[in-house]
């Protein structure tokens, strides 16, 4: 007994170290026999959104160019050295005021040519004039021959026709002057002016002087689709496509800023034939632009308004996107969750209105679904879709 206290107290850390590695593994096994065998993780807690069907109303949104009713090349009728630019680029002018002036010089010595030709050619109409008068009563009282009169009257017919050839150039020679001095044909707003004072211009010129855009209206052009062509010509009331163009309401423009143009345009035209490599179809819609905000080679969105007596609404939220379709996950019995794809008819800001795939009364995940799978179980939070119109109304 007294060698094993001795033994004891000889290598005493050592069984102190021994019995606390015991006691961690005997309490490892206690822990462990506590836990439940084959324990599975508590289902997540989503909110819940219950599908409705809501009066509302859906836009569907068109990319589109912006230009002016009137888009005016200003070119040079003459050819010339540009003496005077009276304009700068972006400047608003009125009809008739003066753009640019061409060295004018060459054009009044040709003025002035030819109305120098017209006074002698008018001078010998006087005399061939007298001629005929000289001999005409020598004929009647036949002291001379008529073929004198006859020759005399051709010399006279020549010189009236030289007279009308003359005034001619003159004519020609005083509206080549006129186009020396360019004018605005419209009232509007001056684009870029890419030559400048003493450039040599002419009509062989490839690019003109300046583009005038008249925008007190604007156009916008935009295409759609095939589909959305199809969609258009059967929901829309009228017996042909003029008739159901004009049934189409005031229409809205998105600004490139995302912020929407005060004034409402309307849709007036669409072209005669589809865009074979594009499968769409061009539509014009015109708005007022007594401002001057828009400008040609803006660009922007068209919304087309569509009404809805009951229109199934889902949040932007809900949603996801997976190989160009749009998915929702709806809850069905025992809250698992199944991913259906809908069919988008319309938007209205972080709105989607569901043409197909969930119908009214169904149940589908509000947010969260990243962390979900087919079949995953949920403890769903009811949310009233009330409660998000009021904070996110239409």
């Amino acid at each position: 007994m007294n060698q094993f206290l001795q033994h004891m107290n000889t290598h005493r850390p050592a069984a102190f170290l021994y019995s606390v590695m015991i006691l961690a593994v005997l309490s490892g096994c206690a822990s462990s026999s506590a836990k439940p065998e084959g324990g599975a993780p508590p289902a997540p807690s989503l909110p819940v959104l219950k599908v409705a069907e809501v009066p509302a109303t859906t836009y569907r949104e068109y990319n589109a160019a912006l230009e002016g009713k009137v888009n005016v090349e200003i070119r040079p009728q003459v050819d010339g050295y540009l003496d005077k630019i009276f304009v700068d680029e972006g400047a608003y002018v009125k009809e008739g005021q003066p753009l640019f002036r061409i060295n004018d010089r060459p054009y009044r010595e040709q003025l002035s040519n030819a109305s120098a030709l017209l006074l002698a050619a008018q001078a010998n109409e006087e005399k061939a004039s007298l001629e005929v008068s000289r001999l005409t009563p020598l004929v009647q009282n036949n002291v001379v021959s008529d073929i004198q009169l006859k020759t005399a009257t051709a010399a006279y017919q020549a010189a009236k026709a030289n007279v009308a050839q003359a005034q001619a150039q003159v004519s020609n020679a005083r509206i080549n002057l006129g186009y020396t001095l360019i004018t605005a044909p419209v009232s509007g707003y001056i684009g870029r002016i890419p030559l400048k004072t003493g450039s040599l211009v002419g009509r062989g010129e490839t690019q003109p002087l300046t583009v005038l855009s008249d925008v007190k209206e604007v156009y916008a052009y935009f295409s759609m689709s095939e589909v959305d062509f199809l969609r258009f010509k059967d929901k829309t009331k009228g017996n042909t496509i003029a008739d159901k163009v004009k049934q189409l309401p005031p229409v809205e423009l998105v600004m490139a800023d995302n912020t929407i143009y005060p004034e409402k345009g309307r849709i007036e035209t669409m072209e005669g034939q589809f865009d074979k490599t594009m499968g769409a179809v061009s539509f014009r819609a015109v708005f007022p632009n007594a401002s001057g905000l828009i400008r040609s080679g803006n660009t922007g969105k068209v919304k087309i308004p569509e009404a809805f007596a009951a229109a199934i609404l889902v949040p932007s939220e809900a949603t996801f996107e997976l190989q160009d379709k749009v998915f929702v996950f709806a809850v069905g019995d025992s809250n698992k969750v199944t991913s259906k794809p809908i069919r988008i008819s319309g938007k209205n800001g972080n709105w989607y209105f569901v043409e197909k795939g969930v119908s009214a009364g169904e149940k589908i995940v509000y947010t969260g679904l990243d962390r979900l799978r087919d079949g995953a179980v949920i403890a769903p939070e009811t949310i009233s879709l009330d409660s998000l119109l009021k904070a996110r109304p239409l």
